[in-house]
């Protein structure tokens, strides 16, 4: 089973050393999409045997995750495992993630920071968690799914699944239009759960998306638009999941 570790990052210099370092002791293949660094970061990874993508301007989360996918196609990987760059994702888990996929039952294993209580884990910023677990509540009850944490960007992605959709969301409301496509292609979604690790409060997402009332509607208006053009595109409604499967009992919607 050939493994891509892909890493979004932008203007990480402050982590992006101690990350490639712990996650080139679990991968060998790694390539870190540099979406528009303005700081030392593109410097950086030149100290690292690791594959680069390199975006002349800043173009968004969810470009880079399709770039990944795009290169992860064409290389001829079986899965891609996706990792954030600013130290809140640890790379010892990245074993976990492909010991879950070696198993073939499922074509997503999404990490999930609230499926298990941790008792020593960080506090999020209280408007990201009262968001995630609001768009999580929605997912579920729209796409008929059992998510704990819609938003986490520690997963595990079977590559011949990713290619039957057509991801097109290029910001942070990128797992809104994942997760409708996912649910009306059927994949089989499982989570694992992962540490809650806030390192710094005070990260914003830029712009007008970080006001909470903005981000939330902006994730609304994705969602709805990615769940309306998949039934379109189906001629049924989205809720039926075409035979999609989460882990718990396995259940199927219906």
């Amino acid at each position: 089973m050939r493994t891509l570790v892909a890493i979004p990052v932008y203007n990480e210099q402050k982590y992006v050393n101690r990350v490639l370092a712990r996650v080139r002791e679990y991968a060998s293949d790694v390539l870190v999409i540099d979406d528009g660094s303005t700081d030392l970061t593109p410097c950086l990874l030149g100290k690292h045997r690791v594959e680069v993508i390199r975006h002349a301007e800043n173009r968004g989360y969810g470009r880079s995750l399709q770039d990944a996918f795009r290169w992860a196609c064409v290389d001829g990987y079986d899965w891609v495992v996706t990792i954030d760059c600013d130290e809140q994702h640890e790379p010892a888990a990245i074993p976990m993630f492909i010991e879950t996929a070696r198993s073939g039952r499922w074509d997503v294993v999404s990490g999930s920071r609230y499926l298990e209580k941790d008792e020593n884990g960080d506090s999020p910023p209280a408007d990201r968690r009262s968001i995630n677990g609001e768009i999580t509540r929605e997912i579920n009850e729209r796409l008929g799914l059992t998510l704990t944490d819609a938003f986490c960007g520690f997963k595990a992605y079977r590559v011949e699944a990713v290619r039957r959709l057509e991801l097109s969301e290029d910001g942070y409301a990128f797992p809104m239009q994942f997760w409708a496509q996912a649910g009306a292609a059927g994949l089989r979604i499982t989570e694992i759960p992962v540490r809650l690790i806030y390192n710094d409060p005070n990260r914003t997402f830029g712009g007008p998306l970080n006001d909470p009332e903005t981000r939330i509607t902006h994730y609304r208006r994705v969602l709805d638009e990615a769940i309306a053009q998949s039934e379109r595109e189906s001629d049924e409604p989205v809720r039926l999941c075409a035979g999609a499967a989460m882990s718990a009992g396995e259940e199927r919607c219906s």
